[in-house]
């Protein structure tokens, strides 16, 4: 496998108790390194350009956030405090995406230490994503004629609503979003299929929903390539989650994920997205059974 990780992920200065933990990215590469992965292993990534991200974003949004020039509204609604810093690693982050899912055709299963930014809409941010980095590499694949069909198997707590406006029009992109129906966003987007379960689900409802999404997709669709947002949150102790999905509930789901991709040889590439919890040792924890799951293979 093949991971794609820069420092700068976890380098951003945030204001002190800021809901977003931005050191988990760096924690989370030691804990991987610990498992037994060779540091050859870990890819630094180039910086996605102002094409690539114009594939699913508006040019106005785009010169907005790296030429500073974004409302004090925009900004709030992103989540985060505006900067250079900023620019540069949400520049990062999108290219780790883009050069992970180019790399799966290759390495069959690969990884993005960022990524999973599925609430930034085409022409605004939201919920701590700027740019959507699965929808632009999904663009990118097809665009570059490397894919015909590229299916987001989105398992983020959240609903996957940017994702779902961005690619509502682009038929190669198939979306299926697996969230909370009661948690954020308010007002849901429609996917390809979305699967909105209840409040309190636990590993039994959940995972069984997740495999009989996941086979439904791929034999209706049959896509060239999977990516994956293998999102922490639908743990039980996550702080901004809902489910009562427990560890080995989000082992039990990687693992399923990874290798059913394995068994159908689906190149898949794998993005960490959302996960809040302020023990941080605990939070990796729970992204940290991703990468146990690539490894039990």
């Amino acid at each position: 496998m093949q991971l794609y990780y820069h420092p700068l992920y976890s380098d951003l200065i945030l204001p002190e108790r800021h809901r977003f933990p931005i050191q988990k990215y760096q924690l989370l590469k030691t804990e991987i390194e610990s498992l037994g992965v060779l540091a050859s292993a870990f890819q630094e990534p180039k910086k996605a350009n102002a094409s690539q991200l114009a594939l699913c974003h508006s040019q106005r949004y785009i010169d907005d956030f790296l030429n500073g020039g974004l409302s004090d509204k925009a900004i709030k609604k992103m989540g985060f405090p505006y900067s250079q810093q900023l620019v540069e690693r949400t520049l990062l982050s999108i290219g780790g995406s883009i050069q992970a899912a180019e790399a799966a055709f290759s390495h069959d299963l690969t990884f993005n230490l960022s990524g999973g930014y599925h609430h930034a809409y085409s022409d605004f941010g939201s919920g701590f994503c700027i740019f959507n980095d699965l929808a632009i590499s999904a663009a990118h694949l097809i665009d570059t004629e490397q894919a015909d069909t590229v299916l987001i198997f989105d398992c983020d707590v959240h609903q996957g609503d940017g994702t779902a406006q961005i690619t509502q029009n682009h038929d190669q992109i198939i979306t299926c979003s697996i969230h909370c129906e009661q948690n954020f966003p308010r007002n849901k987007q429609q996917s390809t299929y979305d699967f909105a379960l209840p409040a309190k689900t636990t590993d039994t409802e959940y995972l069984t929903t997740a495999r009989q999404a996941l086979d439904f997709c791929v034999r209706i669709h049959n896509p060239d390539i999977i990516l994956y947002n293998a999102g922490a949150d639908i743990y039980t102790k996550d702080e901004l989650g809902l489910f009562d999905v427990s560890l080995d509930g989000v082992y039990k789901r990687d693992f399923f994920v990874l290798n059913f991709c394995k068994q159908q040889q689906i190149p898949l590439m794998c993005a960490l997205g959302g996960g809040y919890q302020r023990n941080l040792s605990e939070l990796i924890n729970v992204h940290k059974q991703l990468f146990k799951a690539a490894i039990d293979l």
